[in-house]
This record gives C-alpha cells, sequence and structure tokens, in this order.
C-alpha cells in the first residue's frame, strides 16, 4: 500500500477515495462502510459503533446544499422547459410540479451529497480525519 505526505513528515496510508465517496453516498461509515453514518436527517454520528473511526470532526460546511442546488437545478429545469415546449400547461401546474419536485429532491439528495463530502474528506485526510488540526 501507499503512503501519501499530509505535510512536514507526517505520513498516512493512502485511502481509497472511490470507496469512501460511495459509502459515504450511501450513508454509511467512510471507514468501514458498516454502520450508519447518521443519526438524524443531517446529523453526523461522533463516532462508528463498529470500527471506532472518529467522524465527528468533519466540515461539510455549506458544500452540501450548493452541490444539491446545482444537481436538483440541472433536473428541474431541462424538465420545465421541455413540458412548457411541448404542452403548454397553465403557470399553476408549472408553479405546483416544479416546486414539489423541487423540494423533494432536494431534501432526499441533501443527506446523500453530505454524506459523500464526508466520506471524501475521510480519504483525503481533511478537517482532523488526518490525526493533526487544520
Amino acid at each position: 500500500m501507499t503512503e501519501i505526505e499530509l505535510g512536514g513528515d507526517v505520513k498516512r496510508p493512502r485511502r481509497d477515495v472511490w470507496l469512501a465517496l460511495r459509502r459515504g453516498l450511501r450513508g454509511r461509515c467512510p471507514s468501514c462502510g458498516e454502520e450508519k453514518q447518521f443519526y438524524r436527517y443531517l446529523k453526523v454520528v461522533d463516532r462508528c459503533s463498529h470500527c471506532g473511526e472518529e467522524l465527528s470532526h468533519h466540515r461539510a460546511d455549506d458544500a452540501p446544499p450548493y452541490i444539491t442546488l446545482m444537481i436538483v437545478g440541472h433536473i428541474i429545469i431541462p424538465l420545465a422547459l421541455w413540458l412548457e415546449t411541448s404542452m403548454r400547461p397553465p403557470m399553476w401546474v408549472h408553479g405546483f410540479l416544479w416546486f414539489a419536485l423541487a423540494i423533494t429532491l432536494s431534501l432526499t439528495l441533501l443527506s446523500v451529497v453530505k454524506g459523500g463530502i464526508v466520506g471524501i474528506q475521510w480519504a483525503n485526510f481533511m478537517h482532523g480525519f488526518g490525526g493533526n488540526d487544520d
């Protein structure tokens, strides 16, 4: 297994970013993939009960909402344009349909995206996952 330098003389074994991302997107611990990453909707557990990995120092901050907004926008805007050009429904249909879809997609994707962000941070030793302060 290869090692990566974190700065100075600190070296750590390389972690698989794609595996940690997939585990995070599924809402599982990025280290072992066995236990849940969240104990509430968006609240990350302090420590994995299976492998003991400390997860409390993650710093997802505003990245999950921004990424979720970008994904939802790229889904809704083409669908809204297609519906308008092909069927020309009344504006109240657009208002009801796209509002409901935007809320549903946002609430569904937000925890998925946050799990992925925490997984990427873990795999790259970011924000305390490397054993040193940022």
